[in-house]
């Protein structure tokens, strides 16, 4: 696992072992960025279900100001906070070692906005929709805001999304890029 492009170009990044853990590949993390392509530069990011910190760390590279990561599992924790030290970003980001719904909760009581929201849950386990249904509820985002969400094909979007559209979906083996934006209000309203 290496970072792709920016300042930090071909540095690699510690990963993790384990029967559960789905780090990102170089070539899903490269279709991810190729597509976003300007829309990180400057860019305030969100990355939940963080693990090794992987697209949080690629985007704060490619010129993002500022990234805070989401992760319960403490090796993952250690894992981030060695990657970002490692790739000289310590001081742009916030680590929250917390899970998601918790994390969103405690960054809406914060007024927290971000720009780029990435996220990679764990495959087939439902929490795409549990997560889309939380940011609907926590608007830790504002209109132009996108959402990239790493899934497997096997695990569809859900038909109801609130705020966010589909603009984009790429698959890549079993795994599917869904990129979203927000629409300012909920798809449901009349």
């Amino acid at each position: 696992m290496r970072i792709i492009s920016g300042t930090s170009k071909g540095r690699k990044l510690t990963t993790l072992k384990g029967p559960f853990l789905r780090p990102t590949s170089d070539r899903v993390k490269e279709s991810i960025f190729n597509i976003l392509g300007e829309n990180v530069e400057g860019k305030i990011i969100l990355d939940l279900f963080a693990g090794t910190g992987n697209l949080g760390i690629e985007a704060l590279s490619r010129g993002a100001k500022k990234a805070v990561f989401v992760e319960r599992a403490r090796e993952a924790l250690r894992t981030i906070q060695n990657n970002l030290l490692q790739c000289g970003f310590f001081n742009q980001a916030e680590i929250l070692p917390k899970d998601v719904s918790r994390a969103i909760g405690i960054l809406e009581e914060r007024g927290e906005s971000f720009d780029l929201i990435l996220m990679d849950p764990p495959y087939e386990q439902g929490w795409v929709e549990r997560t889309i249904l939380k940011l609907n509820n926590a608007p830790i985002y504002h209109e132009d805001s996108l959402l990239v969400i790493e899934h497997s094909r096997r695990e569809p979007l859900p038909e109801k999304m609130g705020r966010w559209v589909l603009l984009k979906q790429r698959k890549i083996g079993d795994t599917l890029i869904s990129i979203l934006k927000c629409s300012g209000r909920s798809q449901e309203d009349p």
